[in-house]
């Protein structure tokens, strides 16, 4: 899958379309002034920026995505894992748990995973 790469602001701008679409440029407009105080031009400027990275499609003034923002996280997920941590899951586990506890239902959500994906072998 192809790298994606937001700022800040493109990440909560995509977060407020991946919540409405599909949605009308001018309706995706009218929220970005109150949600972000832009004007038009720098609603039109951003989303020209996540359709150049392949994340959104405005048709005929319809804007739509073009990978679900599960599967977005999901890839910039294991982006981080496979540069920080050499693409090991354990590792990063590991990591993560020095610093945070998990809990019992935590594990248990975990464990279902890790079978689940030896049923799919």
């Amino acid at each position: 899958m192809k790298e994606y790469k937001l700022t800040e602001m493109e990440a909560k701008f995509a977060d407020l379309i991946w919540a409405k679409e599909p949605i009308l440029s001018g309706e995706l407009v009218r929220l970005c002034q109150l949600e972000f105080e832009w004007k038009k031009s720098t609603t039109y400027t951003m989303l020209k920026r996540l359709e150049k990275k392949g994340i959104f499609k405005n048709n005929n003034g319809v804007v739509k995505s073009l990978i679900t923002k599960d599967d977005f996280y999901a890839e910039q997920s294991k982006q981080f894992v496979e540069k920080t941590f050499g693409g090991s899951l354990p590792k990063f586990l590991a990591a993560f748990t020095r610093s945070k506890k998990i809990s019992d239902s935590e594990i248990e959500e975990l464990q279902k995973l890790i079978n689940q994906h030896r049923e799919e072998e």
